[in-house]
């Protein structure tokens, strides 16, 4: 970081494509609004309803646009989100961790909502991220179809790669609706899913800090 009349500018880093981007999925093209339309319609005709009744008729639209808003992590690039950061910190050195990220995703395998919280923590190894980047990387994974043990990764070692701190934690705690709504339908079931990375892997001291920070944290999701 360079400073500029007393003030300072932040450093911009230019880093290839996030890990575990599908280039294969993200390269084909997206269908017209009208065929996403008509194969709404084609699902509630196999539900056993009429798409043509009035309740209905502007389902598909309202489906459509449902859609882009879920999904909408698509078209974020967490990479370019970590991209800004800072190095005048003053010499701090110690643990960051954003808990309690409100978490909402799709499962891929039925494309039942997931819903729960995110804690994140990083440290830093000369520079940091503003704190809603980090919350903004949590949301562009989370705005896809995901099971949560890849979320956690991707998230985990995207910070990792961007920022290259001395160590990198993740937990989720998620419930899962393809779990309390169909097959088994067990409500009140969470899950929690970890990645640590660094310090917080090797030191086992530092990751019990990073657990007694998030502890107490209750309710996941709705079930």
């Amino acid at each position: 970081m360079r400073p500029v009349h007393g003030k300072t500018e932040p450093v911009n880093i230019q880093l290839p494509s996030a890990p575990g981007t599908d280039d294969k999925a993200t390269s084909l093209a997206r269908p017209t609004q009208d065929e996403a339309e008509a194969a709404i319609r084609t699902l509630l005709l196999w539900a056993g309803d009429d798409p043509n009744r009035e309740g209905l008729l502007d389902t598909p639209k309202r489906v459509a646009k449902a859609y882009r808003e879920w999904f909408c992590g698509y078209e974020d690039d967490p990479v370019e989100l970590l991209a800004r950061s800072f190095e005048e910190v003053e010499g701090y050195d110690e643990m960051v961790v954003l808990r309690d990220i409100r978490l909402e995703s799709m499962c891929e395998h039925h494309m039942c909502p997931i819903i729960g919280k995110a804690h994140v923590a990083y440290l830093p190894n000369g520079r940091v991220v503003g704190i809603s980047k980090l919350a903004r990387v949590v949301e562009a994974y989370g705005k896809r179809l995901q099971i949560q043990e890849k979320m956690t990764a991707q998230i985990a070692n995207t910070l990792n790669d961007v920022l290259k701190p001395k160590g990198v934690a993740v937990v989720i705690e998620a419930v899962h609706q393809c779990m309390t709504t169909r097959g088994v339908h067990k409500t009140g079931v969470s899950m929690v899913t970890s990645r640590m990375l660094g310090a917080f892997r090797d030191d086992a001291s530092t990751r019990r800090e990073f657990m007694a920070m998030i502890q107490g944290t209750r309710g996941a999701g709705e079930g």
